[in-house]
């Protein structure tokens, strides 16, 4: 028997126990879904955008711990596309992680139906379009993961529950932002205005009853713009991000920067019926720029608002007390400022045990990996770097070339577990990395801008967070009891952060930047966790087999026959 007629056999044999391993007796959540072009005018130019079933934010996936999720979608566009669920951890899965080193894109004309199942995971996040600068036109809608009737959620159970996606806004066409950028010679603009669930100022009304309280999973899903929330006379008490339970903390605004989510309660109690503006405004540009949205109270009276719903933000503080942002806690930053955000150790997710029976702090960390972006010219063109290494897609995603073989489509010994100041270069870096191993990485961050960095497939425990240059001797700085587990985290302008992360979910996973015009100029980088001998199939145990339906492209499309 051929080593081709072998791997086909094996591939038959997992493909079918796959589908058992995977289906058992997990309830199921079905979507179809239809993407396709329409107009809207927010703020006077018309603009075309991405739509789900001629919506625009697309339709709620509303789901519960360990269901399994088929979304069937139906690509009515004139190019290619894919979704990707930011927070989703995809578990043994990353065949349908949808991003374009794990999937061929859906075609023109075509549809493909996503697969998952949201393995012991609560929390709120949100899918958006991942390929060809998509994003920037929209495409993208809210995630539940509700926890199980059997594990109470750590709160009073909320009158209703509101879904809140932020973005900033550009007027320009989605295929000119991406043609500019392909020329290489510019960089985005600032935006020219903000949303709040793809609506402009005073367009969309939420209804509060006196006395209740409220659910509001908020995300920023837009393009680069770091952003502020709040309600004006209302506190906000954080109470989830990314699937963490967090320990309750009240707000009067949060810092909400590209692809994080937070879960807030809001009690409608404020004396008398009245009618107030929930605030969205970009952070860290200039001008400032806001859009408001309306809450009003039953039987309420015309709003109190004021006519600058914004205080004039700095344009980037140098200190994180002056920004008032969300932080870590870390024992170099407990005295930058009020907040401090943390884990809520003595209460069950989406498993019953307390969250802080997982003792992070205690185990030993087998490799760290600094991650340093920087700005570049490269070719004549303006590029975005990890390590020196400005990230390039081949037509052959990763993980078929990884699974049937195929050389040179990425490397795994070009980007260092240090910056080592290498040549400049554009390139397909992959990172090996050892399943089950517990790794640090480190982002450094050496520019002016507030980073945001986003780890496909997993969360991670950030347990460090400050100024300068990351060295061994932070380590004596660390949070190694209450460390937010989350899935994006900031790091600040000249300043690192350090997130610790248990290498529990075999597959191909991308590490990037959560803003889009740095990831869609290099700014990213995957990680391959694999077994001890990377040429044998995984362990459908350990990873599930490749999906007899995937699409296949490139140098993978000739190598599969379906069964």
């Amino acid at each position: 028997m051929t080593m081709r007629l072998s791997l086909l056999v094996s591939l038959a044999f997992f493909a079918l126990y796959g589908v058992i391993v995977v289906q058992s007796s997990s309830p199921e959540d079905w979507f179809d879904w239809v993407v396709s072009y329409g107009t809207i005018s927010p703020f006077g130019v018309p603009k075309k955008v991405i739509m789900i079933n001629n919506e625009f934010p697309g339709p709620l996936i509303n789901s519960t711990t360990n269901n399994v999720v088929h979304v069937n979608v139906h690509n009515n566009l004139d190019e290619p596309f894919l979704f990707t669920w930011n927070g989703v951890q995809m578990r043994r899965n990353s065949w349908n992680d949808g991003v374009q080193g794990t999937n061929c894109p859906i075609m023109p004309g075509k549809n493909w139906t996503y697969y998952f199942q949201m393995k012991d995971q609560i929390g709120s996040f949100f899918y958006y379009p991942s390929v060809n600068f998509q994003r920037a036109a929209g495409g993208y809608g809210p995630i539940r993961i509700n926890n199980r009737d059997v594990i109470p959620i750590p709160f009073p159970f909320p009158r209703d529950d509101f879904d809140i996606l932020i973005s900033d806004w550009f007027d320009k066409d989605y295929q000119e932002m991406r043609n500019d950028l392909d020329a290489g010679n510019t960089v985005l603009p600032s935006p020219d205005g903000v949303l709040i669930n793809g609506k402009p100022s005073k367009s969309l009304h939420f209804n509060f009853e006196p006395g209740k309280t409220y659910r509001l999973r908020i995300s920023n899903v837009g393009v680069k713009t770091t952003l502020s929330f709040r309600i004006q006379g209302h506190d906000l008490i954080l109470i989830e991000t990314e699937g963490s339970y967090t320990l309750k903390k009240n707000y009067t605004s949060l810092d909400i920067h590209p692809g994080q989510s937070y879960s807030v309660l809001v009690t409608a109690d404020v004396p008398g019926t009245f009618s107030y503006n929930m605030i969205a405004c970009t952070r860290f540009v200039s001008p400032v720029l806001c859009t408001l949205a309306t809450v009003d109270y039953t039987g309420s009276t015309p709003a109190l608002a004021s006519s600058r719903p914004c205080s004039a933000h700095s344009p980037l503080s140098t200190t994180l007390a002056r920004m008032g942002c969300l932080l870590i806690r870390s024992s170099s930053l407990m005295a930058l400022g009020p907040g401090i955000l943390m884990w809520d150790l003595d209460v069950g997710a989406a498993r019953p045990n307390p969250q802080g029976s997982y003792h992070y702090g205690q185990i030993n960390v087998t490799r760290t990996i600094v991650l340093q972006n920087e700005m570049a010219v490269i070719d004549n063109h303006t590029r975005y770097t990890v390590n020196g290494i400005s990230f390039v897609y081949s037509n052959t995603p990763l993980k078929l070339a990884d699974y049937f073989r195929v050389p040179n489509v990425f490397f795994t010994n070009l980007t260092k577990d240090r910056p080592d100041g290498q040549t400049l270069m554009i390139s397909t870096p992959v990172i090996d990395a050892l399943y089950r191993d517990f790794i640090q990485i480190v982002f450094q961050n050496k520019e002016d801008t507030v980073q945001t960095w986003h780890v496909d497939g997993y969360n991670f425990f950030v347990v460090g967070m400050g100024f300068g240059e990351w060295d061994e001797s932070k380590r004596s700085e660390y949070n190694l009891k209450d460390a937010v587990w989350r899935t994006n985290t900031q790091v600040y302008p000249n300043g690192w952060t350090a997130v610790w992360i248990s290498l529990d979910n075999m597959g191909m996973w991308s590490i990037r930047s959560m803003n889009e015009e740095r990831r869609y100029l290099g700014q990213e980088v995957y990680i391959r966790v694999r077994g001890e001998d990377p040429m044998r199939l995984p362990d459908p145990r350990d990873e599930m087999p490749i999906p007899n339906d995937l699409p296949l492209c490139g140098r993978a499309l000739p190598l599969w026959y379906h069964v």
